[in-house]
């Protein structure tokens, strides 16, 4: 009897073969066979919102190798992810091999292990309708907002925009942000803070209080107030007045769920969201750790069993005090089966570095180290706080000390602050008393572990979800990425917030899209239907967006703003938001100008760091004053900075250079722009100036070079291009190794990854 079992993705496919005899194959359908057209809304939404399936185009070749399989086999087994989305691919896969649902098996694992998989294959069940339900009412939702809504940003700011029920949720979240930031008033404030000395060992205090009064409260604004204070305590004695003492301890973390994992690979390791999930994914597949979409904070018994003998072995019995559970308090986890936890405790990551790629093994790390110390006992802590008076002045200090280490012995060890033995009226040195100048900061604009977090918190999204959702409003132009890799929005993404909060509230309502999500959840359950839900939804949104098209025009959504009164010319100078973005323009021009073939009044785009609400007259003149001579070279050539299509630069003749992220184009002097230029032209030189010339390549015929590139060294015919290792030194390249590298080169397959179109820009 020959069995098929179908997974989704060729890297767990080869993991499960491993585990099986010959009386089973183990196929990949490279993820969804069918889904939504892509050309068409493809609901019917008159007819119970039936959809319309497709097979797209790129699976097409494998799901005619699936059928075909099928025929020779005596048994299919599904054994896609156990989560919304495998149990619909599971279900589309049935559909398209016509398998009939009575009798289709469907396995289900945790992790991919021998045990776990003779296991599920133990026990298979049938296909779960409901989450099917779940999914495809999401996939539905969501392609009923997407293609109605869109359109109508198309026609009404600009085209190739988009609109999602979670993503634009996330763009709000951004956009109030940043508005908090930039309501924000800084204040300015001063601590005063001593270092004290007793047994030759300095320890640091901060003042805390005057008399009676706390400095919170009382406050110190101003440098020439902590002057006085400072000069008042010039040499005042020191003596501890208060000392007091406490163990507290500290409890170990909980283990991962989706949403902890993104969040501290992302403050730990500075992982975006889907580098994370990316990552995670590759593990799972591997048979490293557990699924990694989950809700769900429980370990399976047969692991916290195998932990506890291994913490016993390798850390000691006061380190093995038994096995913590943990219990899922989120209501509708909907996948509630385990954390994300190694799936072996013994595979400790030093056994797998240099196996791993890098980025695997420090996830791996993090989840190991994470997952063991959530079964180690509380770390326990002495506490000491020390008052030190020095007249009406008290000044703390702090100290700590580990009396157990307990869990931090592998996650995050605690730091210890130590004092000298002080006792009541101890007198200490005071070796300096110093005012120190602060600055209230704005609220932080939003990481990729603090959206997360805050989406949770509202209950919008999923663990599938938060990661898309991401990339998604980034790859969309709404957000981008500042230097610190924080999140912070576009000057469209304020557009289309507004109209959207003003016109479409429940798109973009938290506890309306939360809701939206429990009701998902309901369905996945079993407890509601869902058509019944999405016509709730569905007819008065379209409604709304029908009554909108009609009465909202393009000026009423982002009206031309006049700035003020160009110096030069004495006209208006207009801000305004085209195709490409916000410009200002100076004067008006209209269709009759246009006709009457009038040129066009100059325009610019606004500089990377202005923004369409706050900028003033003095940003507008900033970026008409380009392009900008700066003066002249050695040889009078004239130095001009510019903005073009790829940002601001600087440009001698033919040779021109960027500036970067790091210089502006309004306050860069001319020896700055000089040595920008000595530099592209040394650099254009040397890449002009071939490493190696190795003869003529047998299959283009083209002359092999060795080059100096822009990323590095790269051998070339004039045609292939073939970057050349680090650990090479690209001078003892032979002619060989050249034509086995251009071969190579020549047979890979194209990248995956799609180029972003560069967005253009106003001269």
């Amino acid at each position: 009897m020959k069995t098929l079992v179908i997974v989704e993705s060729p890297t767990k496919a080869k993991t499960i073969a491993k585990f099986l005899g010959k009386d089973y194959k183990v196929l990949s359908s490279f993820g969804h066979v069918r889904d939504l057209p892509k050309s068409k809304i493809g609901v019917d939404v008159d007819h119970n919102f039936e959809p319309t399936y497709q097979i797209p185009t790129k699976a097409k070749k494998q799901v005619a190798d699936l059928k075909k399989i099928a025929k020779e086999v005596d048994e299919v087994i599904l054994a896609t992810d156990e989560d919304r989305e495998g149990e619909a691919i599971a279900w589309h896969l049935a559909e398209v091999l016509k398998l009939k649902a009575d009798e289709t098996k469907r396995i289900v694992f945790h992790e991919i292990t021998k045990n776990a998989i003779e296991e599920a294959l133990a026990h298979p069940r049938r296909l779960d309708q409901h989450l099917v339900d779940a999914q495809q009412t999401r996939r539905i939702l969501d392609r009923l907002v997407g293609y109605e809504l869109s359109p109508f940003l198309w026609q009404k700011v600009r085209r190739g925009l988009s609109a999602g029920r979670v993503q634009s949720v996330a763009m709000r979240l951004i956009v109030e942000r940043e508005r908090e930031r930039r309501a924000f008033n800084v204040e300015e404030y001063w601590s005063v803070d001593a270092e004290f000395e007793k047994d030759q060992m300095l320890f640091p205090g901060k003042l805390i209080s005057i008399g009676e009064e706390k400095i919170e409260k009382l406050g110190i604004k101003s440098g020439e107030q902590a002057q006085k204070l400072v000069e008042d305590l010039t040499g005042a004695e020191a003596t501890i007045t208060n000392i007091e003492k406490k163990q507290v301890s500290k409890a170990p973390p909980k283990p991962y769920t989706t949403s902890s994992l993104q969040i501290d690979a992302n403050n730990k390791l500075g992982f975006s969201a889907k580098q994370t999930m990316t990552l995670a994914q590759k593990l799972y597949e591997t048979g490293r750790i557990t699924y990694m979409r989950t809700d769900s904070l429980n370990l399976a018994e047969k692991f916290l069993t195998e932990a506890q003998d291994y913490i016993k072995q390798e850390y000691g019995a006061n380190y093995a005090t038994g096995a913590v559970h943990y219990v899922t308090n989120k209501k509708g986890a909907q996948e509630a089966h385990e954390a994300i936890r190694p799936t072996e405790v013994t595979s400790h990551p030093s056994s797998l570095k240099g196996v791993l790629e890098s980025g695997e093994w420090r996830l791996y790390d993090l989840i190991w180290r994470r997952t063991v110390a959530s079964q180690l006992p509380s770390a326990k802590l002495d506490r000491i706080s020390v008052d030190v008076q020095a007249k009406q002045y008290v000044f703390r200090a702090n100290g700590s000390s580990v009396a157990f280490d307990g869990f931090t012995k592998i996650y995050q060890a605690t730091k210890e602050k130590f004092l000298p033995e002080l006792a009541l009226n101890d007198k200490v040195d005071t070796k300096s008393i110093v005012p120190n100048q602060h600055f209230t900061e704005p609220p932080a604009r939003y990481s990729d572990a603090t959206l997360v977090k805050s989406l949770e918190e509202y209950g919008i999204g999923r663990p599938s979800t938060y990661a898309p959702t991401i990339g998604t409003i980034i790859d969309r132009g709404y957000v981008d990425r500042d230097d610190q890799k924080k999140l912070f929005p576009t000057d469209i993404a304020f557009i289309v917030n507004d109209l959207l909060v003003e016109h479409f509230q429940n798109i973009v309502d938290f506890a309306f899209t939360a809701q939206l999500e429990k009701t998902l959840d309901e369905i996945a359950e079993g407890t509601i239907e869902w058509v019944p839900m999405l016509e709730a939804f569905y007819r008065p949104f379209h409604q709304n967006l029908v009554d909108k098209t009609k009465q909202l025009d393009r000026g009423d959504i982002m009206p031309d703003r006049v700035l003020g009164k160009d110096p030069a010319t004495g006209m208006d100078i207009i801000l305004r938001n085209g195709r490409f973005g916000s410009f200002v323009q100076i004067g008006e021009y209209s269709e009759e100008d246009k006709d009457a073939g009038k040129p066009k009044p100059k325009s610019a785009s606004l500089l990377k760091d202005m923004n369409a609400e706050s900028a003033t007259l003095q940003d507008a003149l900033n970026c008409l004053q380009f392009p900008k001579t700066l003066g002249t070279d050695e040889k009078g050539e004239p130095l001009v900075v510019a903005v073009g299509r790829f940002g601001p630069y600087v440009r001698c003749g033919e040779v021109s250079a960027s500036l970067g992220v790091d210089l502006s184009p309004v306050t860069i002097d001319l020896e700055t722009a000089k040595r920008l230029i000595t530099e592209a032209t040394e650099r254009k030189a040397k890449q002009a100036t071939p490493i190696a010339e190795l003869g003529e390549d047998p299959v283009s015929h083209g002359a092999i070079t060795v080059r100096h590139g822009r990323y590095g060294p790269y051998v070339t015919d004039g045609t292939t291009n073939m970057s050349i290792k680090k650990a090479i030194d690209p001078t003892t390249v032979t002619r060989e190794q050249a034509i086995e590298l251009l071969a190579a080169k020549r047979e890979a397959p194209p990248s995956r990854f799609k180029k972003t179109p560069t967005k253009k820009k106003r001269s």
